[in-house]
């Protein structure tokens, strides 16, 4: 694939080429003409024999028609060489013509590259002359302005929402703690299961938006720790079947991101592969090299809802207990705001593999 700075230093040099030639054919053209007048002019001079050579003397000069073509083919070689030694400056002068003509277009191409969700603050503020370019530069910083505040926009809604659907969800729940008596406990537990399913499903539904929206500042995280932290809270909270079994190989290693949210990546991850298995099952956590792996057995997963499993409020048949069908599609939204990829594959028998593959990170 040519790039545009190769394409304009052909023409550059090529439109050079085509006007040199012509000019050259143009002019030896008309020289060869202009000659070939001028001796016609001149008188004729009696026919007589040519004389005969004479050892050792000088050669009797040319014809006047021999010398007009040997000036023309001299004219003819030097231009060639010219236009040939011209050329290939061209081409050097046109490369560096080119690219510094396109370089405040990579300038925006890298700065477009360059842009998050998390650094819309930044700007191309192209200088110079009022041209073509810097109209793009301008329309695309405008651009940038009001796509920050449509962001800003929305992380306070996000914000302002979490306030606002937390608050009387944690007062609803200080009531019927408090204020139902303990004789109608059967009503009483149903109430705090749908309260705290609630907060459950508000959490999730923030934590989507959150890590939808990018993020704002990266730290360094020892993502080791909490793949072990997500497994001792698993373990206490007896999640899952009964008779579960975990293992885990955990080395260290260390993400540039939002330590909250890769808690909530790698709790999803170990709570759906507790949640979503059987009794006397396994469930197998691991980190190498950057990668997070977490295999379980469990039901099978039917292939003609195997891409459903990342998309938000999807939640296949097989699945038991009472989740939103957001795990998963967290996990994807967290994974790529840390510009992480994500792979899912079934487990031969039944049971899901999911590996989050972390960025290399150089601190």
């Amino acid at each position: 694939m040519t790039t545009v700075r190769v394409r304009l230093t052909l023409i550059y040099s090529g439109l050079f080429l085509f006007t040199s030639v012509v000019l050259l054919v143009i002019v030896n053209t008309l020289m060869r003409q202009a000659l070939d007048a001028r001796i016609a002019r001149f008188p004729l001079p009696p026919e007589r024999p040519p004389p005969a050579p004479r050892l050792g003397g000088p050669e009797p000069p040319p014809p006047l028609s021999e010398l007009v073509r040997d000036v023309i083919h001299y004219q003819w070689d030097v231009s060639a060489l010219t236009i040939g030694a011209l050329t290939l400056v061209s081409v050097v002068v046109g490369w560096v013509v080119a690219g510094r003509v396109l370089r405040p277009l990579h300038r925006i191409t890298a700065t477009a590259q360059r842009l998050s969700l998390s650094t819309l603050h930044e700007r191309i503020a192209l200088a110079g002359p009022k041209d073509e370019l810097k109209e793009l530069a301008d329309t695309f910083d405008a651009m940038l302005d009001r796509l920050e505040r449509s962001v800003e926009g929305q992380r306070r809604f996000v914000a302002n929402a979490s306030h606002e659907l937390r608050t009387p969800l944690a007062v609803q729940r200080t009531a019927i703690e408090v204020g139902l008596p303990e004789d109608v406990g059967e009503i009483r537990a149903k109430l705090l299961l749908h309260n705290h399913r609630m907060e459950h499903l508000i959490d999730a539904l923030l934590a989507l938006a959150q890590a939808g929206h990018g993020l704002r500042e990266r730290s360094p995280v020892a993502l080791g720790e909490i793949v072990r932290l997500a497994l001792a809270d698993a373990d206490a909270d007896g999640r899952g079947p009964a008779g579960v079994t975990v293992s885990s190989r955990i080395a260290p290693f260390v993400v540039r991101g939002d330590p909250v949210l890769l808690n909530r990546l790698v709790t999803n991850l170990v709570d759906n592969a507790l949640r979503y298995n059987h009794s006397g099952g396994t469930v197998d956590v691991t980190l190498a090299d950057g990668v997070l792996t977490v295999r379980n057995t469990g039901p099978e997963v039917p292939k003609e809802r195997f891409h459903d499993l990342f998309a938000p409020f999807r939640r296949l048949h097989t699945t038991r207990g009472q989740g939103a069908g957001l795990g998963l599609s967290i996990v994807a939204s967290i994974a790529r705001a840390h510009g992480a990829a994500v792979r899912a594959r079934p487990n031969p028998g039944g049971g899901l593999e999911v590996a989050v593959t972390f960025p290399a990170v150089v601190l």
